[in-house]
């Protein structure tokens, strides 16, 4: 099966600084998977990368067998994006939102699809409402909604649940998940709550420093590292790899 995202020796420099480090692995059709690390460890600079937002200093980076650095429109077209920290423009109504990035994404049926999203994301009250003025909850719905406009083969979700309430937060995983599931989209989720990378994800990876250290299924790694959870595991290897002198001594 070839994977909906190939990541190879992907490098990013800035100066002085390492933030990317030779970070290679891929994401299957239908497979979760979750980059998680402390701040500064290279996981959004990762996500930037794979959009082409950020050209590598070293590295390749193919979706669903397009190169992004040589066929970036054809790659682009099969992937999405959604992140708390990109708002949608707060201006637009939910509905002028959704019809603004169908028109980007060329989404063919654009009012059917917008109907299906607004129906399926509870966003029939908001249609017409500015963005700006919703919820934090509901501004995530919306960008979700958005990100699903083009029934993307890769779907990356940068802190999609952050800051959002546990009821809403636990919704939007079972839909992403149904998406993984049903539609075959390869999803490459960053988080900091590893309560939830350990509920939703089939695979981890654990970046410090621009580095993996820890790659594989999440209940597997704690079982193997005698962890009582996977935040645990993570706190642990974390302070490992910031501490190395100190992990040593002890």
């Amino acid at each position: 099966m070839q994977p909906v995202l190939a990541v190879t020796g992907l490098c990013k420099t800035f100066g002085a600084t390492r933030a990317v480090d030779d970070v290679s692995f891929e994401v299957k059709p239908g497979e979760i998977v979750g980059l998680v690390g402390p701040n500064g460890a290279g996981k959004t600079t990762t996500i930037s990368m794979v959009m082409g937002v950020l050209a590598p200093t070293a590295g390749d980076v193919s979706i669903d067998g397009c190169d992004i650095g040589r066929r970036r429109s054809q790659a682009l077209a099969q992937t999405n994006f959604a992140a708390a920290y990109a708002p949608l423009p707060g201006n637009l109504t939910v509905e002028q939102n959704l019809r603004v990035f169908g028109m980007i994404y060329g989404v063919r049926d654009l009012t059917a699809r917008i109907d299906e999203l607004v129906g399926e994301y509870d966003l029939a009250p908001f249609r017409k409402t500015k963005t700006g003025v919703l919820s934090s909850g509901e501004q995530t719905r919306v960008t979700l909604a958005k990100a699903m406009l083009n029934r993307p083969k890769l779907l990356l979700l940068d802190e999609p649940t952050a800051s959002i309430d546990p009821a809403t937060a636990r919704r939007i995983r079972r839909h992403i998940v149904d998406v993984a599931e049903k539609a075959g989209a390869g999803v490459l989720w960053t988080s900091h709550n590893m309560y939830e990378v350990a509920e939703v994800c089939d695979r981890v990876l654990f970046l410090s420093r621009g580095r993996i250290l820890l790659s594989g299924d999440p209940a597997q790694l704690v079982a193997e590292h005698r962890a009582s959870s996977l935040e645990d595991l993570f706190v642990t290897v974390a302070n490992e790899a910031l501490n190395p002198e100190a992990a040593a001594a002890s």
